[in-house]
């Protein structure tokens, strides 16, 4: 009896987690790139695993030091023996292998390749630390203001955190400082010798108009898409957090945008920084929820609650579009590689 009770208990208690989550496990938001307008937001400010998205900071920083002049798109980066030993998503590379930084921000967008961001990170800064700390700083002055960086790569941290909110603010300045690297965000193949990576953005090849920008996953996050689109004079981006899966975060980013070109969603009366970030929550753990095997209730639930892009249900990617394959190459072995001193700035003021 108390074996009967004791399995009463826990299976109530299993219930009420499955149905209880999915409303609150999603953070999702819609805006218009040009005005920063926002047309569709829901739970925006909420504490999230940002995943792979932090890697739209690690190639931020990146771009500035371009700018800044202290590296060019042909400065080598190593992979280094701590860098190879980062979990998948990993490049091909061997260790000690260099490619160049262009190469580098390919691998690390699409192919989303934990090992390159950390070599990047200690080509631009010497140690992860202090790249993090530059990562840090960076969200500071941009105004993300419920955004932690502990690594550069999205890799599970409890510490590392974001909102839809501040994702939204770092890709809209990336897009606005930065536009001659936007071809970046737009790849969904490249090619390193024989090995071909694709992107997870589905996005990109089965809707039209879609020119990026990042997915991530973790087991803690869920899947995560920030994905971006144009269409005639309409320029869109659409959040996705902690869907249950890859299906589920493309067809609802696919839905945000193809709302947003409809009209259907077309104004909050609100811009981004409108939006409060809500600092009393910890980060939302979605590991029980999406990768323990012995649980495929949410799975299943959220499948039945969103069933789009299953087989026999209607979706939101149905178009086919035509892209092109980077190519990207080895600089073979180089143990290390020198970081550029500082530049000198040699203006003169009166």
């Amino acid at each position: 009896m108390r074996t009967l009770k004791n399995s009463i208990i826990i299976f109530s208690s299993f219930l009420l987690l499955a149905f209880s989550q999915p409303i609150l496990a999603q953070p999702q938001l819609l805006l218009d790139m040009q005005t920063g307008e926002v047309l569709y937001e829901k739970d925006a400010g909420i504490a999230w695993y940002p995943a792979s998205l932090t890697k739209l900071m690690t190639l931020y920083i990146a771009f500035e030091e371009i700018e800044n002049g202290r590296f060019t798109l042909s400065t080598p980066v190593v992979i280094s023996a701590q860098a190879k030993k980062a979990p998948p998503s990993r490049s091909p590379l061997p260790a000690n292998n260099a490619i160049t930084l262009k190469d580098a921000l390919y691998l690390i967008n699409v192919k989303s390749a934990n090992d390159v961001a950390i070599a990047l990170a200690e080509t631009i800064s010497g140690n992860q630390i202090a790249f993090i700390a530059k990562m840090n700083e960076t969200a500071k002055k941009l105004g993300m203001s419920g955004t932690n960086f502990t690594n550069p790569n999205g890799l599970h941290s409890q510490a590392q955190i974001t909102t839809a909110r501040d994702l939204a603010i770092l890709a809209l300045s990336i897009r606005a400082k930065y536009p001659q690297y936007n071809s970046i965000f737009a790849t969904y193949e490249i090619k390193l010798g024989e090995t071909i990576m694709q992107s997870y953005n589905r996005l990109l090849v089965n809707l039209w108009g879609t020119n990026g920008m990042k997915t991530g996953f973790i087991c803690a996050a869920g899947y995560n898409i920030i994905a971006t689109a144009k269409r005639d004079d309409k320029s869109l981006m659409a959040i996705v957090l902690g869907a249950s899966s890859e299906r589920e975060r493309n067809e609802m980013a696919a839905q945000l945008l193809l709302k947003g070109f409809s009209g259907e969603l077309s104004s909050t009366n609100k811009i981004i920084t409108n939006i409060a970030n809500e600092f009393s929550q910890t980060a939302k753990n979605m590991r029980p929820l999406i990768c323990n095997s012995n649980n495929r209730n949410y799975v299943i639930n959220r499948e039945k609650e969103f069933p789009f892009g299953l087989n026999s249900q209607p979706s939101f990617l149905n178009d086919r579009v035509i892209t092109t394959t980077v190519k990207i190459t080895s600089l073979g072995k180089i143990k290390s590689a020198p970081i550029p001193k500082p530049r000198i700035n040699r203006q003169i003021t009166h």
